[in-house]
């Protein structure tokens, strides 16, 4: 991806998600699911490799339901700004909770990868952490509707 390609998409989020409140919040969805990928690419163990992976899919399959989230939500409630517009507290709520979860998860999914010798539980930490990043993008959805 070259410089003008980085340009043009951030003109395309810029109309779709505008520069404040939403955009962020699909910036840092977007982060979690980066470092995610990141510890993902330090595993080594072949089993807990395979058992993130699904997760990672699973996670990567929700950014285009959380950008279409943020855009529904910049047009119907514009924010260029910090302040969460009147009536969607809500959405806004359950945005950051997915972004926070995420990076939990990443976290989770780090300390897996450090585990020395077989892991009983095996994902599952990561698992219940993925699971509320997934329960918190569809109590946004539900918010406005989609």
């Amino acid at each position: 991806m070259g410089i003008l390609d980085n340009v043009l998409r951030g003109r395309r989020d810029d109309a779709e998600l505008g520069k404040g409140l939403w955009r962020r919040a699909h910036d840092r969805f977007q982060r979690g699911l980066d470092r995610y990928h990141q510890v993902l690419e330090g595993v080594q163990d072949d089993d807990v490799y395979a058992e993130l992976l699904v997760i990672a899919d699973r996670l990567a399959g929700l950014l285009p339901r959380v950008r279409a989230v943020c855009m529904t939500c910049q047009r119907l409630a514009p924010s260029d700004g910090y302040d969460v517009p009147g009536g969607y507290a809500d959405v806004h709520r359950s945005l950051s909770k997915a972004g926070n979860a995420l990076a939990t998860t990443a976290e989770a999914a780090a300390m897996l990868s450090l585990a020395a010798g077989p892991v009983p539980m095996g994902a599952l930490s990561v698992q219940r952490r993925a699971a509320t990043v997934l329960e918190q993008v569809e109590a946004a959805e539900r918010s406005v509707g989609l």
